[in-house]
């Protein structure tokens, strides 16, 4: 597979569709280093979800069904998003889990959204038999090609605006985001994959040397928790490093974005950076550090009425 010429492919063809998300430099966060942080809970939808959902949608023949998803949240609002722009029809399934900031940010995108008792998993399932009844094309959270592709551009983006870290922090749920980023960087950049203690598919599949089922609880789990990590990010993951947060830890990362910064964030796009503020990766001395900040859709909204 050249990834490469992939991502490059999917930047190309969500031109104009994706937005192009800010870079900043913080010495603000308790640390005694600099932190390099994309912003990408800027992107449409409030997460960089809707990279792989304009990449599928572009590339391949959408029939007249339309497409279907099943997400935690982030995913759904933005193969939602992307559907209405390209005009087609949207089947949106998302866990009660998903919580009510994202379930309300699917119905104002206007997509058909069924709220499925229980985990990812099970609104998966549920998407999975839509897609065969109905005729319309699924569009996988993480473990497709044209997704990891379209999540690749993010980094791309990144280094094409001046990305000058050694190592690149990236919160995983199925994999998709970090895929991407180990398919564009091939090793000219470490990449270490950040999750939450309770939710944390790639750290175990990396132990057992296989994916295998796990159970998924906690703050970040209607964004990170995927049962089982996809088999694109675990082929691509094979020896990299792989390191777990608290609760705690993502919530005081949070806060810390939010004081510093004035930056809101839900636990996911504060994961990545919990690795660093609570020592979970400590870096080499003079290792130049970058963290990918992935989503902003908090709950509950603080502004809703």
């Amino acid at each position: 597979m050249d990834w490469k010429a992939e991502i490059l492919a999917a930047a190309d063809r969500i031109n104009g569709h994706a937005q192009i998300t800010p870079v900043m430099q913080s010495h603000s966060l308790g640390l005694d280093y600099p932190i390099e942080m994309k912003l990408e809970h800027m992107q449409h939808t409030g997460s960089f979800k809707a990279r792989g959902a304009f990449n599928t949608l572009l590339s391949l023949d959408v029939p007249a069904a339309g497409v279907v998803a099943a997400s935690g949240g982030n995913h759904g609002a933005a193969a939602a998003y992307a559907a209405r722009a390209l005009g087609h029809p949207a089947k949106i399934f998302v866990p009660e889990l998903a919580g009510p900031s994202k379930i309300g940010l699917i119905e104002r995108i206007g997509a058909d959204l069924s709220v499925v008792s229980g985990e990812y998993a099970n609104a998966l399932t549920m998407a999975r038999a839509h897609e065969e009844t109905s005729g319309a094309m699924q569009i996988h959270a993480y473990d497709a090609l044209a997704t990891v592709a379209g999540q690749g551009t993010c980094f791309a983006e990144w280094e094409a605006q001046g990305l000058q870290a050694d190592t690149v922090l990236v919160a995983v749920g199925g994999g998709g985001l970090i895929a991407g980023a180990l398919a564009w960087f091939q090793g000219a950049r470490k990449i270490v994959a950040v999750e939450p203690e309770t939710s944390c598919a790639l750290n175990s599949a990396l132990q057992a040397g296989e994916p295998i089922d796990v159970s998924v609880s906690g703050i970040a789990a209607n964004a990170l928790g995927a049962r089982r990590i996809g088999q694109i990010c675990f082929e691509l993951a094979q020896g990299m490093t792989s390191v777990l947060v608290s609760d705690e830890a993502i919530a005081e990362a949070q806060d810390k974005l939010w004081q510093a910064h004035r930056i809101l964030v839900e636990p996911a796009g504060a994961t990545a950076l919990a690795a660093l503020t609570s020592g979970a990766y400590q870096p080499e001395p003079g290792e130049r550090v970058a963290v990918l900040i992935c989503g902003g859709n908090i709950a509950p909204d603080p502004l809703s009425a």
